[in-house]
């Protein structure tokens, strides 16, 4: 469905020979005690060349996407494609602004009482409001700039002038594995429990009104985690998102992609969806899409939902 068992195999072959260029994770440390901690979290893998990518069929005309998967168990990527390519963030970029926050409050890497419900609901909905509020108090493009510096970020940029808002910044497929592997084997103890807690308590519906439940919780079972992403789409769901509405089910074959250049486009509409599957997080899963402007919010979360069903993930 998803390429040939010879393609993948090419790609777990040439991670398991250049583990570094492909991001071998350290091994994880014991949980740090509060007697010792770190006073910040510790420094990623290093800054190494991104997975390569690999040919493929041609997913709906006016569609690109950037994917990454990665097996953390084998520690090698089960699937890479575009993964340098730059797109606009959207909402991702909360996860940035989240480590930010919480970089220099150890030992224990708590959050402010009066920050707390506003944290937990910029990732777990992803709401604007509460990621404006850090963005804002925190030096804005700042924050970005602080963490592509933390973790290695290779592909990553801050909004440009003309763009000031947090939801311009440029990010990379092959980043945001960066971003996902700092967290569950690098990160304090603290820091990696309370991001992840809130991923993993992702809700059905953003505060903005729109469906959050396209790709990563349409396809898997649980447990899961997602961190989600859209921007542009009219500023507004057509139908807002009801909690307690069933999950979409992806209909027909996955869809494939193909190369393409690395200008950040910000003129059509994105849909992204990242996060972990299965046990102890064990594969991290990230496909980022561009769609054209003025495409339909259900037209494009059907393409990511059927291209993440056709993804070689362990269940």
């Amino acid at each position: 469905m998803f390429g040939s068992r010879i393609g993948r195999l090419s790609v777990a072959v040439a991670c398991a020979v250049v583990l570094t260029a492909c991001g071998a994770p350290p091994a994880r440390s014991a949980a740090p005690q509060s007697s010792a901690p770190s006073p910040s979290p510790s420094a990623p893998p290093s800054r190494s060349a991104s997975p390569s990518a690999v040919a493929s069929p041609v997913i709906p005309a006016g569609v690109l996407a950037g994917i990454a998967v990665y097996d953390r168990r084998t520690a090698t990527f089960l699937e890479v494609h575009n993964a340098t390519t730059r797109f606009r963030s959207a909402s991702l970029v909360k996860l940035l602004i989240a480590l930010d926050y919480l970089w220099d409050r150890g030992p224990g890497y708590v959050v402010a009482p009066a920050d707390r419900a506003r944290f937990d609901l910029m990732l777990r909905s992803s709401d604007d409001s509460a990621a404006s509020s850090f963005w804002g108090r925190a030096g804005s493009g700042a924050v970005v700039s602080r963490m592509i510096g933390r973790l290695g970020l290779k592909d990553t940029s801050p909004p440009p002038p003309d763009r000031s808002g947090w939801g311009s910044t440029a990010v990379s497929a092959a980043d945001l594995v960066r971003v996902y592997r700092y967290l569950l084997d690098t990160a304090p103890a603290p820091v990696r429990d309370l991001v992840m807690g809130d991923l993993h308590g992702s809700t059905r519906c953003g505060t903005d009104g729109f469906d959050q439940s396209f790709g990563i919780p349409s396809v898997f079972p649980k447990p899961w985690s997602a961190k989600q992403g859209w921007y542009e789409f009219g500023g507004a769901p057509a139908v807002r998102c009801v909690d307690n509405a069933a999950y979409p089910a992806p209909a027909g074959p996955g869809v494939r992609v193909v190369p393409v250049g690395n200008a950040v486009d910000y003129a059509g509409e994105v849909l992204h969806t990242t996060g972990t599957v299965g046990e102890g997080d064990r594969t991290i899963v990230v496909v980022l899409t561009l769609h054209r402007h003025g495409t339909p919010f259900a037209t494009a979360t059907s393409v990511v939902t059927k291209l993440v069903a056709g993804l070689p993930v362990p269940r």
